[in-house]
């Protein structure tokens, strides 16, 4: 038998405030600094859609449709990551610390093995997919070298994607900011340096857009050696081990049941977007680069509450492993109040700088500006509904029903967007009347129609919880 792991006395505090203390105190603990780097890491994503625009519109449009492509990719690592980390959460919060050096052990290795599968099959056949996935003929060319470029970063993506659900699933949220803000210093000076150097006549605006995915590389890679030095350190109770691995059923089977719908969520939900792409090119080729930008001006609302989400679901899955299940729903209930106090406060602010935010992208573009502005327009009505799907996205994968979210996730894309876009442009009439604005009533339908249903799936999951926990107490 191996040597049950020590905890130092900072882990020992952390778990017992996660188990027993403060409700508030224990989510805004592990959920500040993650809301804190997902503001920011906004802000830095609008700097590079900025940048980006620099270059020219199409360039935005080559940038927005192919970052669909590489969700589809990263969903993934995003699946073990949420599966894996509930595991982990959930030992942890029940104090066998050898499961969780095992748990660890065999997550790092089997994702790194997916990660490099992954690479091997779609570098191959990136023009034949891009062109399937219908990226218009005038950004082929260069869309299938940019992907291929994206792409490479995603094996190093893989791995802070588990080093970091490995510090979340125990509560260490402070190491996952200073992190993610380091990759986005690094990324962004490298952009910005590009932009100076096509800017002096050094490099051409062309070669310019294959620049954006060599930082993006060169970041995650810096993190990536900070991540292996932590995960193999020997200050680390819960290090690598490659003894500790346990490529068995009763590891896998669990991991794939919480993985796989999580990885269908987002990789269908990431596909539909591409379908989205699709239909809006026909509008357009700069109509993708609008609601890109579009997406990424609302996301200053709504993406940082994400950082709310994950540390409700650690919570959460802590506090069952401790068999505390009211207390585990109880963070559900601070969650919704948390994320929808912080949209409405980003909600006004973006409405006051609206225009202004939106002219810094269209760089004297007119007609560019006013198709974002449509778009956005009505994109920003639904931010409360969205808060409301977070919350309730973080009480599923907390208590690992991974299949209801991933019906919900699916159901806002084929359900409600995909068929209220057809309708909106497909109809004359209809699309005479609202013309590119209905692109953004489609967003903010389908967002607002998924948060509705979510809040009524969050109160029948709970009242069935607590009947079920009352029985067996």
């Amino acid at each position: 038998m191996q040597e049950q792991p020590e905890l130092s006395e900072k882990e020992i505090k952390r778990r017992e405030l996660m188990l027993y203390g403060k409700q508030l105190t224990a989510i805004l603990t592990i959920a500040l600094p993650l809301v804190f780097y997902a503001t920011v890491g906004q802000v830095f994503q609008l700097i590079d859609t900025y940048i980006a625009a620099n270059m020219s519109a199409t360039t935005v449009s080559t940038v927005s449709f192919v970052s669909q492509l590489e969700k589809m990719i990263l969903a993934v690592s995003s699946a073990l990551s949420i599966g894996g980390g509930v595991m982990i959460a959930r030992s942890f919060g029940s104090g066998d610390m050898e499961k969780v050096r095992s748990e660890i052990s065999t997550l790092f290795f089997f994702c790194i093995f997916i990660g490099l599968a992954i690479l091997a099959v779609i570098i191959p056949l990136m023009y034949p997919l891009l062109k399937l996935l219908r990226m218009p003929e005038e950004l082929l060319l260069q869309g299938t070298l940019y992907s291929c470029l994206v792409v490479t970063s995603i094996i190093f993506q893989f791995i802070n994607t588990i080093f970091f659900a490995v510090q979340k699933s125990r509560g260490s949220t402070k190491i996952i900011m200073m992190g993610n803000l380091l990759v986005l210093f690094i990324k962004t000076s490298l952009n910005i340096l590009t932009i100076n150097l096509i800017g002096h006549g050094k490099i051409d605006k062309t070669y310019g857009l294959y620049c954006l995915p060599i930082a993006t590389i060169t970041a995650h890679f810096v993190l990536t050696l900070i991540a292996l030095h932590n995960l193999t350190s020997k200050k680390n109770p819960f290090r690598l081990s490659f003894k500790c691995t346990q490529f068995k059923k009763v590891f896998l089977f669990p991991l794939a049941s919480l993985s796989i719908p999580v990885f269908l969520e987002k990789f269908i939900f990431a596909f539909g977007k591409t379908m989205v792409n699709s239909l809006c090119a026909s509008l357009g080729t700069t109509v993708v680069g609008a609601l890109g930008v579009s997406d990424r001006i609302c996301g200053l609302s709504t993406n940082p509450i994400s950082g709310f989400q994950e540390a409700e679901s650690s919570l959460i899955s802590n506090n069952l492993g401790n068999k505390n299940v009211k207390r585990a729903i109880s963070f559900f209930y601070r969650t919704v109040i948390l994320t929808m106090s912080y949209v409405i406060v980003l909600f006004v602010i973006m409405c006051v700088f609206r225009m202004a935010i939106i002219n810094a992208f269209a760089k004297g573009n007119a007609s560019f500006a006013s198709e974002i502005d449509k778009i956005y327009y009505w994109e920003r009505l639904d931010t409360i509904l969205i808060a409301v799907n977070t919350s309730v996205m973080g009480l599923l994968y907390g208590f690992g029903k991974t299949k209801i979210s991933m019906i919900l996730n699916i159901a806002r894309l084929f359900a409600y967007r995909i068929p209220l876009l057809l309708v909106f442009l497909k109809i004359p009439a209809i699309y005479a009347r609202l013309g590119i604005s209905s692109v953004g009533l489609s967003m903010c339908l389908s967002n607002g129609l998924t948060g509705l249903t979510a809040g009524i799936v969050a109160i029948i999951f709970i009242r069935k919880e607590l009947k079920k926990n009352a029985g067996q107490s």
